[in-house]
């Protein structure tokens, strides 16, 4: 796998223009295949303004001294969006819908840390609907690894094997007795476009009804990583949780939230939930603490 470093955070904008062009270029197949590369951007400081914007955008406390778990994936965004933008990357941008992630915080996240942020993708796995990329951010701290993601990204397309599954395809989670009710969040309509702002993802099915009837959503929809992050923020697991508590979180998301809409957090130990009307499950998760 080759390295590059970057001397600045990639402009967002462009690099969706650009993955918006080449996305009609672009074939997915099962059996695409892909050169590695790994994308480093160190010298990384934490902007406390749009760190408290996000806080307030996702229910996290604001002034904590540590990073809230979802925060470093924000960072490493950008970083991610220009290697799945490139002509190298065989899946189209427009239409990848992010199905799983798996957040491990392995020591402290503080705040005035100088982070180094790399991203690359780890591979390519056939899906009973398409292909999925799995793609790996990292954040480290003076060579040590503290955080790390995994995010699943969905490319639709006729799968050869469709009817019985594809290889290698985790199977689908067993239905569980549905968790206790613990909280009911009202969301407005323009939470895709709030959090865009302190995001930077503007994916245009989060942003308004017109744009997300493009891509044959009703309404827009909220973000997967708004869901995990307010999630995580009921759960406790925000920054006031301790800087160096080692955590793993795994959430999968299941439907999308329309916008404006109603939805129930619920949570049972280190399971949560999050449903709408009709118990319909948008995402479950777990939490789970780590040795050390």
């Amino acid at each position: 796998m080759r390295t590059r470093t970057l001397t600045a955070p990639p402009a967002l904008p462009p690099l969706l223009a650009r993955g918006a062009l080449l996305s009609p270029l672009k074939r997915p197949r099962s059996g695409a295949v892909f050169s590695p590369t790994r994308l480093v951007l160190p010298g990384v400081r934490i902007d406390l303004a749009r760190l408290a914007a996000y806080e307030r955008v996702c229910g996290f406390a604001t002034g904590a001294d540590a990073l809230p778990l979802t925060y470093p994936h924000v960072l490493a965004f950008p970083l991610a969006m220009r290697l799945m933008a490139e002509r190298a990357f065989p899946l189209p941008l427009l239409g990848l819908v992010h199905t799983s992630i798996e957040i491990t915080r392995r020591a402290g996240t503080s705040t005035a840390e100088e982070y180094e942020l790399g991203v690359h993708v780890e591979g390519l796995a056939p899906h009973r609907r398409g292909t999925e990329a799995t793609v790996v951010s990292e954040a480290r701290v003076a060579g040590q690894l503290v955080w790390e993601s995994r995010s699943t990204y969905l490319a639709r397309h006729k799968a050869a094997g469709a009817a019985h599954g594809a290889p290698g395809e985790a199977p689908v989670p067993e239905e569980r007795k549905p968790l206790p009710a613990a909280a009911e969040w009202r969301l407005d309509g323009d939470l895709g476009r709030r959090y865009a702002a302190v995001s930077g993802d503007r994916n245009p099915i989060h942003l308004h009804p017109l744009s997300a009837r493009l891509f044959g959503f009703p309404r827009a929809i909220a973000h997967g990583m708004w869901t995990v992050a307010r999630c995580l923020a009921e759960h406790g697991t925000g920054p006031a949780d301790g800087t160096g508590r080692a955590l793993r979180v795994r959430a999968g998301f299941r439907a999308p939230v329309l916008l404006p809409g109603t939805v129930t957090y619920a949570a049972d130990g280190p399971d949560f939930a999050l449903r709408g009307p009709a118990d319909r499950v948008h995402l479950t998760g777990e939490v789970h603490h780590l040795p050390g």
